[in-house]
């Protein structure tokens, strides 16, 4: 093999490049220039700890798996002659049972380990497999191929095995008597309907054929029929009138954009879809992609359009026809090795990259696009499972959608220095299903059919997972060798891994919904199309929602507020903090505009309200146990951050299953309090809680204020204090920096949000994550039984030492 490696100056310098370049002209017929600039092969700087995880990585050992990659084999890793430490003694509990790292209060073992031994990993040398396979057709120009499976992934509405079939995606279903148009779904199109994404437009002989004419606006509309009602379609009857070139008349279809005159313009018609921006849709603008295309590719509605020599769902991965001056940052500096039978065989060849890393690692999937791209392209509101859109300045508006962290977590973790594209390397595997789409779009077109579902989304979502699952244990060797249990999953709707196939409940859930079933048994949603009880057994088997000793609870997704950064909510002192206890939101069917059901909840905020409500009921009535200091209440507050920021407890109760309340207390630095017995919150089963949180039981609802006025004034500083150090750990700050970055390099643009989060210190959601993961690499007790001799850039103390 030929090592391009850094090269001191010698009289034989120009025979060694001579002898280099030789080779390196041969792969250049492929197109792909393989010899890197000298900094990519110096060696950065190691990582400090502490700071955002996508930073440079550098330093480290010579040992890959036992193998010296300078020297050849050798049995084992070198030695460490250092010696061992007891962590107990180094790093005692407080009286809280607590150990801090970083800033956290960590459960003690956790703490502990943390900070003798994450904060003390050095990186290792990992083998990166860049890939060089071919597709068939090359995908036909209709799709992207990966070159590590050699795999064509088809844009939406085409498919095969080289993309060369052009699929015939129906808006409408099947037509009756009194329905033309067929029964009502989400794409139900009476105007021209794209086959290709099952969306509907305008069409031919209008003015402007692509302007969209999405769902109610191609219907007629029935006025209320009583004052303060709802307007209804007829999905039986088209409404012509948005054709129409009669300038009375609200003609969507042909109305001009600069339009002003006496009538307004039909208002269900509008820029529903993704990439259209105005009241006329008439500014192309960015659509969301993952991470972006990661600035090599086209963001088309949601899939990306990778650049010849990349691929994956980002664009992120290079194969061998790429650029190494274009790699990215978490595959440098790398050490290329070219393969000495490099010839002109009109085949292209897998290359290894020799790159520093730390671990954990962790290996992506890429999945077809069907569980991720796909249905973000073929989505019909753009605001749907995203946690973004763009303005007609390709500028970044942040979504209110609090299932936005599914995106948030998925970018971080393909733009991590802990990624890595060699399996047979990796600590851990990622399965990115987005199921926030899947359950947003269950009911969007005909061909998401939800005929074998019996209309729950529940039901059509644990099919999903069930398939990828099949996906990468027929492609891929990993799954079998630990039964899954290395393998992650997200769950981020109201439900969690409620509804997870049993094959993949082995492995790690990532999750906003922590029930351990406990108590509260069964589907506890009040929505039935998300209800699980009734899926067989045979599908899901009889798991838990939530398992504590191999799952995660995750933050839900916060918009970036500069408003509540710049005021610093989250540091506010005591002094400033007048009201005791804080909740507001829905109260159930008691209170005007409440939910209906009696299960809203599980029950537990309409408890708190009829205890300590402050606002008047459909009956006028306060809560029994009102108090001047204690809000309770239904009323949209007028600033609803700044009350929280106002406030020493705040209430963190279920919703229709988990809702951001716990985010929203500790953003604003106010003590959560969790009444929800048997459901974890994000952390708890690695974080202190007692350190900075209150758990009420349910049965302790009608004491609930007289236990937190019983609390001394030192306890509740301490637990205000630690708030103020955790607070980030609860913001996805690593995603917004991605894409300010992004938006800083595309369109020169640095907004206020952008600049706070780059203001921001300490760790946030996905290190948090990493943290974690890293800590379950060395502790997971199934691990133990794997003994591989491995360096893992750690002390010995840090070593597994005995079999469970």
């Amino acid at each position: 093999m030929f090592s391009l490696q850094k090269w001191k100056c010698s009289w034989s310098l120009a025979a060694t490049v001579a002898a280099i370049l030789a080779v390196v002209s041969v792969v250049h017929l492929f197109l792909y220039p393989l010899v890197p600039p000298l900094d990519y092969l110096s060696i950065s700087q190691a990582q400090s700890n502490c700071v955002p995880i996508n930073g440079s990585t550098g330093g480290g050992e010579k040992y890959v798996n036992g193998v010296d990659l300078k020297e050849g084999l050798v049995d084992h890793p070198k030695e460490d002659t250092h010696p061992v430490v007891d962590l107990n003694v180094l790093y005692p509990a407080d009286s809280l049972k607590a150990v801090t790292y970083c800033g956290a209060p960590w459960k003690a073992e956790i703490g502990r380990w943390l900070s003798g031994c994450d904060s003390n990993v050095k990186t290792v040398k990992v083998i990166e497999k860049i890939g060089g396979k071919r597709c068939k057709n090359e995908c036909s120009g209709q799709g992207i191929c990966n070159r590590d499976l050699g795999l064509c992934h088809c844009f939406h509405g085409f498919s095969g095995e080289g993309c060369s079939e052009k699929m015939q995606l129906s808006c409408n279903y099947p037509a009756s008597e009194n329905l033309p148009y067929g029964h009502w779904v989400v794409s139900i199109c009476p105007a021209d309907c794209d086959t290709s994404r099952a969306m509907c437009f305008c069409g031919e002989g209008t003015k402007y054929p692509k302007r969209p004419a999405p769902e109610s606006c191609g219907f007629k509309i029935n006025e209320p029929t009583e004052p303060g009602g709802p307007r209804l379609a007829d999905w039986g009857v088209a409404d012509m009138d948005i054709f129409t070139t009669n300038s009375s008349i609200r003609g969507w279809c042909n109305v001009d954009p600069g339009y002003v005159a006496n009538v307004s313009i039909k208002e269900e018609c509008d820029c529903k879809y993704d990439g259209l921006w105005g009241r006329f849709c008439e500014t192309p603008v960015q659509s969301v992609c993952i991470n972006q295309c990661s600035g090599h590719g086209h963001c088309r509605g949601g899939f990306c359009q990778c650049e010849n020599g990349w691929y994956g769902v980002d664009c992120s991965i290079p194969s061998v026809l790429s650029s190494i001056g274009e790699w990215p940052k978490w595959l440098r500096p790398s050490h290329i090795d070219v393969p000495d039978s490099a010839r002109l065989t009109g085949t292209l060849f897998d290359l290894d990259a020799v790159v520093e890393k730390k671990k954990p690692l962790i290996y992506v999937y890429d999945l077809p696009p069907d569980f991720n791209s796909l249905l973000l392209e073929g989505r019909h509101f753009k605001m749907e499972c995203v946690n973004r859109i763009y303005d007609n300045r390709n500028a970044t508006i942040w979504t209110e959608q609090l299932y936005g962290a599914q995106m948030a977590i998925y970018e971080s973790m393909l733009a991590s220095p802990h990624r890595t594209l060699n399996g047979d390397e990796a600590d851990f595997f990622f399965v990115p299903v987005l199921d926030s789409c899947i359950i947003t779009r269950a009911d969007d077109a005909p061909h998401l059919s939800m005929k074998d579902h019996h209309g729950l989304r529940s039901s059509l979502t644990l099919e999903f997972y069930k398939k990828a699952c099949e996906h990468i244990m027929l492609q891929y060797p990993y799954w079998n060798r630990t039964e899954g249990k290395d393998h992650i999953w997200f769950f981020s709707w109201d439900e969690g891994a409620c509804y997870a196939p049993k094959e993949i409940w082995n492995s790690m859930m990532l999750v906003h919904w922590g029930n351990t079933n406990s108590k509260h048994n069964g589907s506890t949603t009040a929505y039935w199309a998300d209800n699980w009880n009734t899926i067989s057994s045979e599908r899901r088997g009889n798991h838990t929602c939530f398992d504590p000793e191999k799952d995660l609870v995750l933050p839900a997704w916060k918009r970036p507020n500069e408003g509540s950064l710049t005021a610093k909510y989250w540091a506010r002192p005591r002094a400033e903090r007048k009201t005791l206890f804080y909740f507001n939101g829905n109260l159930g069917p008691a209170y005007e505009h409440g939910r209906p059901e009696a299960t809203y909840s599980m029950g537990i905020r309409q408890k708190v309200a009829e205890e300590f409500g402050s606002s008047p009921d459909k009956e006028g009535k306060l809560g029994k146990q009102h108090a001047e200091d204690v809000v309770v209440t239904s009323q949209r507050a007028d600033d609803y951050h700044l009350e929280i920021a106002s406030s020493i407890f705040c209430g963190v109760m279920p919703g229709d299953g988990w809702s951001g309340r716990m985010e929203d207390s500790i953003l604003q630095g106010c003590i959560p309090v969790v009444i929800q017995d048997g459901i974890y919150l994000p952390y708890e089963n690695f974080l202190n809680y007692d350190s900075f949180a209150v758990r009420i039981r349910e049965d302790e609802i009608p004491n609930l204020i007289n236990i937190l006025r019983s609390m001394n004034e030192a306890a509740v500083e301490l637990k205000l204090a630690n708030v103020r150090k955790i607070w980030q750990r609860f913001l996805y700050c690593d995603s917004v920096r991605l894409e300010a970055d992004r938006q800083n390099a595309t369109i020169g643009l640095t907004e206020d949000w952008a600049a706070k989060f780059q203001e921001i210190e300490g760790d946030d959601a996905f290190t948090t994550l990493v943290q974690i993961l890293h800590y379950k690499l060395h502790n997971d007790p199934w691990r133990r039984s794997a003994r591989l001799k491995e360096n893992f850039g750690l002390p010995n103390e840090c070593l597994m030492t005995q079999s469970p």
